[in-house]
């Protein structure tokens, strides 16, 4: 027997749109929930303001098998916090095994259903649908974004009770299945904070915090679910490298917990017995990560007390807070630096609007070393060139009057787009760069810009010749331009260090787990760190044309506008303080994209600009 498949006609049922504040126009203008009377319902989910609430209704009496089907993925994309109008379309027995939270499939276009019937069967309690569509990315359990590809295809069977004659599902999807467009609407993108445990900050006493990004729900108390989500610890792709603060079984309370700021902007966050014999200090480290999160999902928190035990811990407020840990986004560069005519290093005012530039102090600036490209330490005090012809690396000392020695590193690549990329140092003060000899490739890390290079492990099987690198303030993650035949890709890649303890014996460095931040993207031409946990990337789409835009360190596209356009871009580059302007060299030369502003000409004469890192 054949089976016939009917292709259903999807439509959206009835839903609830509530709207949160009337300070703004949104439609026909202000709504609020209605105490009795009828739900208005809406026929589709555009992209809707992040003031609006939409929530599902539920299954009406005599619901077809298609309205069932319809009404339930409609229930996926609501408001609703435990998913309780979705479960009402589901058997008791499959609301109770169902696990939305445990993963969330996003969609192109959202989840086509179609029937599938048996042929010369017209009456039948048992009906299966197909719901398809191409993948986008998934939402793991740990709320990790990551992106996928391919087509979708999962069954959902539905039955008809014998007694009540009513439609239910009874096998439903796994987790949760959307649009991207819902996707969009329903979750949001927070930075979440953990400590780097195999970088510090050169000499600093202070620990790196990580950026860990997760997607929430956007409209279902996204502070309280940001904190549950912090305290469960870090996603499994950072977990190797970075570190909680907060003792293993940490949780808020009370599962009925809702934080909520002061009018003073403080917040305070109780915490169940696990933490209440912690110190002081380790107290401080919990705050501040915390802290760190919750201002990345809204600015007015200024102070975090944390509760356990029936007593106050601890409390931090922002100053305290960055003597705790640092972050790259707080971290501001004295100086944006760059080439000029004569290919030597000069330097202006990094968040001024100066045009005249001054040579650095030392070799590379006041010496006759030409250069094609540069890193300036994060601490501004040492300096790493590129010769012109990309043979030797030099490094040198921002001092007056520094002398400048013979080459830390040669190349024996055969042309100067095979020889050495453009360097980059760490938080610990080690200078990174790629050989990109097709003989010999490697990708190399010179232990504070001098001595012997050490060859950086890379995945197995890695595809490709790594093109440009950069390393992120927190030390723990690296940034890498991959070229396979004519596609190039932008991988991020986990740092690990295998220390040993021995001080005559050299660390194992690995970069470990490389994967996609551009996925759509076939090209990427150039790209810089340009937040915690975001970068400013200039590339093509297949068929497209080169654009400028940010991209987010797990794949995802940040929310927010792209950059203004810039023709002609051959490198780009950004601090993680956001502060500062993007600087672009491009035809015109060097430019700068203030906040607010277009692009501005910095120098026609200039080249290879670069912030600090």
């Amino acid at each position: 027997m054949g089976a016939e498949r009917e292709r259903s006609a999807r439509r959206r049922p009835g839903r609830a749109v509530v709207y949160a504040a009337c300070g703004a126009v949104l439609l026909a203008g202000c709504a609020s929930m209605p105490d009795s009377g009828n739900l208005q319902g809406v026929d589709s989910t555009p992209r809707q303001d992040t003031q609006v609430r939409v929530f599902a209704m539920p299954p009406h009496e005599d619901a077809s098998s298609s309205e069932i089907v319809s009404g339930f993925l409609e229930a996926l994309t609501s408001d609703d916090p435990g998913y309780d109008i979705a479960r009402k379309y589901l058997t008791k027995e499959a609301s109770d095994n169902w696990r939305p939270l445990q993963s969330t499939m996003v969609l192109a276009n959202g989840p086509s259903a179609d029937i599938e019937r048996v042929a010369g069967r017209e009456e039948t309690d048992d009906l299966t649908y197909t719901l398809s569509g191409t993948k986008v990315a998934t939402v793991d359990a740990r709320q990790s974004y990551s992106p996928a590809s391919g087509d979708y295809s999962e069954s959902m069977h539905l039955t008809r009770d014998k007694k009540t004659k009513q439609w239910r599902i009874d096998v439903p999807p796994r987790g949760v299945v959307m649009g991207k467009s819902d996707f969009q609407r329903n979750y949001t993108s927070v930075d979440r904070y953990y400590f780097a445990t195999n970088a510090a900050l050169g000499a600093s006493p202070h620990t790196a915090a990580v950026a860990d990004p997760v997607y929430v729900r956007r409209n279902v108390d996204p502070m309280t679910q940001t904190v549950r989500s912090l305290l469960k610890g870090p996603t499994s792709w950072l977990d190797p490298v970075v570190r909680s603060s907060f003792p293993t079984g940490t949780a808020l309370k009370d599962d009925s917990t809702t934080l909520t700021p002061d009018d003073q902007n403080r917040l305070t966050v109780p915490l169940n017995d696990k933490a209440a014999r912690v110190g002081p200090a380790k107290c401080n480290e919990m705050a501040a990560q915390v802290l760190f999160t919750l201002q990345n999902l809204t600015p007015t928190v200024e102070e975090v007390a944390l509760k356990a035990g029936g007593r106050q811990l601890c409390a931090l407020n922002e100053d305290e807070a960055e003597n705790v840990a640092t972050r790259g986004s707080v971290e501001s560069a004295d100086y944006l630096y760059l080439l000029d005519a004569e290919h030597r290093l000069v330097r202006l005012p990094a968040a001024g609007n100066d045009t005249g530039p001054d040579p650095v102090p030392g070799a590379l600036g006041e010496g006759d070393t030409q250069l094609r490209s540069v890193a300036v330490s994060r601490d501004e005090d040492m300096a790493a060139g590129v010769g012109l012809d990309g043979k030797h690396l030099y490094v040198g000392a921002l001092v007056s009057g520094g002398p400048l020695g013979g080459p830390e590193l040669t190349s024996a690549g055969k042309t100067e787009d095979e020889r050495l990329s453009a360097p980059s140092w760490d938080a610990q003060g080690d200078l990174w760069v790629a050989d990109r000899d097709p003989d010999n490739p490697r990708l190399l890390l010179l232990k504070e810009g001098v001595g012997d290079p050490l060859v950086v492990k890379t995945p197995p099987g890695l595809e490709g010749r790594i093109e440009s690198v950069r390393v992120a303030a927190d030390g723990v993650r690296i940034a890498l331009v991959v070229k396979q035949g004519e596609r190039s890709s932008l991988l991020i890649g986990r740092i690990e260090r295998n220390e040993d303890g021995k001080s005559s014996e050299r660390s194992a460095v690995s970069v470990r787990e490389l994967r996609s931040a551009t996925p759509e993207m076939e090209e990427v031409k150039t790209m810089s760190w340009a937040g915690d946990s975001r970068l400013v990337v200039v590339g093509r789409e297949k068929d497209g044309v080169q654009t400028l835009r940010y991209a987010q360190v797990d794949g995802s596209t940040p929310q927010g506008p792209a950059p203004a356009a810039l023709s002609g871009v051959k490198e780009i580059t950004a601090s993680e303080d956001p502060r500062l302007p993007l600087v672009g060299y491009s035809e015109d030369g060097v430019v700068r994209l203030p906040s607010g502003a277009q692009w501005q000409k910095v120098v026609t004469d200039g080249t290879a600009p670069v912030y600090p890192g």
